[in-house]
């Protein structure tokens, strides 16, 4: 892979920390990809080089990490119902939460929030290669 120039690097970064700026604070609302890049100001595909450049990632795997992570805070709340949480972290179906939850972390939400509630670890979430993911 050819060197990229540092300005070109100082735009992917900067792309990419406002990006998951705005995944970070607005996780629950219903985000893509084409979004972010107009809020950005930039085009879907130079924030898809920033995300796997700078990131190492994807958009799409970004927001799941949030989404789940803010999740499992809610679950070890308790004050909470699983489809609760699945509205709060921006997914309209719970059963889908429930499928995405137990990808990352390995178990059902309502097992999470049983395990947390008597002081167990979970495995931090499944790493998926690119090649699954795609």
């Amino acid at each position: 892979m050819p060197t990229q120039r540092p300005t070109t690097i100082r735009l992917r970064t900067s792309l990419f920390e406002e990006a998951t700026d705005i995944v970070d604070q607005e996780f629950g609302s219903d985000l893509s990809l084409d979004e972010i890049a107009r809020r950005v100001a930039s085009s879907r595909r130079q924030l898809q080089r920033a995300y796997a450049e700078i990131g190492h990632t994807t958009f799409r795997d970004h927001l799941t990490r949030v989404r789940m992570e803010k999740a499992a805070l809610l679950l070890s709340g308790r004050g909470l119902t699983v489809r609760e949480v699945a509205h709060r972290v921006g997914y309209r179906q719970p059963a889908q939460f429930a499928k995405a939850f137990r990808r990352h972390f390995g178990s059902a939400p309502s097992d999470y929030r049983t395990g947390s509630a008597h002081g167990e670890r979970f495995a931090r979430p499944q790493v998926r290669s690119t090649a699954q993911a795609a």
